[in-house]
């Protein structure tokens, strides 16, 4: 049963791995007539001009009562055509939606105007169309969903490769098990969780079209249901390594090979709803986007199997055998990480400006404060291995001498989790661009 599970692995893998990533958001360039414009006859149409292709039933333009306006192709994918009614007094106010079709972020806008005669009867500003939005709510559970999500991928991937590399001997140990039988089920569910709340922060529904069935045949339907479709398929057969490897398969060329396809499957379906194609080079943010997750699921994952598992333990022989082990692979893991985030910096923002200047920006600039402490108790964890392990080895892993290392650890996790959370509002949030 095993062997047609990770060919199919395989296959998935392959396929994502020639899957184009997502581009920019969709977002509104020009309309006719425009907003503020005072033509001399009523139009019968309104056209709006989008930066790139979208798909019809993404569109949607409402009147300030909420009705819906029909909305018709033209020839050129990027422009649709909205019928108009006939307003008594000649104003059009209008609020229009946009749901991008790669990586199901919404837009939004109002676009107002009046005929000649009308805009002189009557001065502008007493009717006011608020532009729709995703609920608050929605992307606040969208945004945790995510966190949880990067949070288990890191714990299991991590907590895998440190068992399968570092510490073998930790399959059969109990805290091991649980921290990575609780990071597959987390991982599991928040990819559930996400697809719904997708759904819902799409067609700008509130929490409960996040359980509706339907939301969830809508959201599948899109480039970004499939995506998560595909991420949950590989959940389910990183079950079948997980059970694998707690069953003593580590060493295994067969389970080497099936656990290397579902962390490719696991980390490029990740980021392919990202914002790492943003700029002139979309491949090279693809790369620099897996190598910044590999990297960073390698160190928080591999950084809780050692503060959960490893140090509780305190056996001189594990330390002696595992810390430095890690704190190679943690070293290499952080090289990965800060040089492919300049690169996914420069594609995303592109400019200092924008770095100082944007949301995304100043989302990106308290990633890389916290990131900073982070590599600060990163450095004094190495330290502390460099200069005191062998002490705490001799000493048969006493607690007074393990305590400092312990205490480093454990600030190192706590900002970890800290960055995880910014990552998640840095998915959501417009990109510098």
């Amino acid at each position: 049963m095993r062997r047609p599970l990770l060919l199919a692995a395989l296959l998935l893998c392959a396929l994502l791995g020639i899957a184009q990533p997502a581009f920019a958001h969709t977002e509104l360039v020009a309309s006719s007539p425009k907003d503020g414009a005072t033509p001399t006859k009523a139009p019968t149409h309104l056209t709006l001009t989008f930066d790139e292709a979208v798909d019809l039933a993404d569109v949607r333009v409402l009147t300030v009562d909420g009705d819906r306006l029909p909305v018709s192709r033209t020839a050129r994918g990027n422009v649709v055509r909205v019928a108009l009614g006939s307003p008594a007094d000649g104003r059009f106010a209008l609020v229009w939606s946009v749901v991008d079709e790669e990586d199901g972020h919404a837009s939004s806008g109002r676009i107002a105007f009046a005929v000649a005669a009308a805009a002189k009867a009557t001065p502008t500003g007493g009717d006011e169309a608020a532009a729709p939005a995703p609920s608050p709510s929605v992307r606040k559970g969208l945004v945790a969903a995510r966190w949880a999500g990067y949070l288990a991928l890191a714990l299991f991937v991590g907590g895998l490769a440190f068992v399968a590399l570092l510490w073998p001997s930790g399959a059969h140990e109990p805290r091991a098990r649980a921290l990575l039988g609780l990071a597959w089920t987390v991982g599991l569910l928040a990819t559930v969780a996400t697809a719904g709340l997708q759904g819902a922060y799409a067609a700008l529904g509130g929490l409960r079209d996040a359980l509706r069935p339907g939301t969830y045949a809508d959201v599948l339907a899109s480039q970004p249901g499939i995506v998560l479709a595909a991420r949950g398929l590989m959940w389910v057969l990183a079950a079948v390594v997980l059970a694998a490897l707690l069953q003593g398969a580590a060493r295994s060329p067969g389970w080497r090979v099936g656990a290397l396809a579902v962390t490719f499957g696991l980390l490029r379906t990740t980021g392919m709803t990202g914002h790492n194609s943003e700029g002139s080079q979309p491949t090279w943010g693809a790369v620099a986007d897996f190598v910044h997750l590999l990297g960073a699921a390698l160190w928080i994952g591999g950084l809780a199997m050692l503060a959960l598992a490893v140090l509780p333990r305190r056996r001189p022989g594990e330390l002696a055998e595992v810390v430095p082990g890690y704190a190679r692979l943690a070293a290499l893991s952080v090289t990965g990480i800060v040089g492919a985030g300049l690169v996914l910096a420069w594609q995303v923002v592109g400019s200092y400006d924008a770095l100082l200047h944007t949301s995304y920006g100043h989302l990106l600039l308290v990633k890389t404060a916290v990131l900073g402490g982070v590599l600060v108790a990163a450095y004094a964890s190495r330290q502390w291995v460099r200069t005191r392990l062998d002490l705490a080895v001799l000493l048969r892993g006493d607690a007074a001498t393990v305590r400092s290392f312990g205490y480093s650890v454990a600030a190192e996790t706590g900002l970890v989790l800290v960055v995880l959370a910014v990552t998640s509002l840095l998915v959501t949030a417009d990109p510098g661009r």
